[in-house]
């Protein structure tokens, strides 16, 4: 019912910033919470962030909280996340995601549409 597509993944060196966006399309009049995660390699996936439908609640990992933040702009069907004060342990596959369940869901089973992934290295 919706597809999402994230982009803005890149290298940056430890201290740096990175901005991802998260494209969706198709029932996008239909409203969701909005979720990214990340997994790297060898690892499990990690939930990092999470908006309510409205964008008014949101929800940090403690691995990432103070710097990054998660924004929507539904009106564009997208959402962000701004990392900020990059660590080379923040390097991952990030994945956007949707999920009918109210508030911010934090687990992986909670999301019931997923991007492709956008690749965020960073290096020491």
């Amino acid at each position: 019912q919706v597809q999402l597509v994230e982009s803005g993944g890149g290298l940056v060196q430890a201290g740096g910033s990175l901005r991802l966006s998260c494209a969706a399309s198709g029932r996008t009049n239909i409203r969701y919470a909005m979720g990214w995660f990340r997994q790297a390699p060898g690892k499990e996936r990690e939930f990092v962030a999470a908006i309510s439908r409205a964008g008014g609640t949101t929800y940090y990992a403690d691995s990432v909280k103070g710097r990054f933040t998660i924004s929507r702009d539904n009106p564009k069907n997208t959402v962000y996340l701004q990392m900020d004060s990059l660590k080379p342990e923040d390097t991952a596959v990030y994945y956007c995601a949707a999920s009918v369940i109210l508030g911010t869901p934090l687990r992986y089973y909670e999301y019931n549409y997923w991007g492709q992934g956008t690749q965020v290295t960073v290096s020491s």
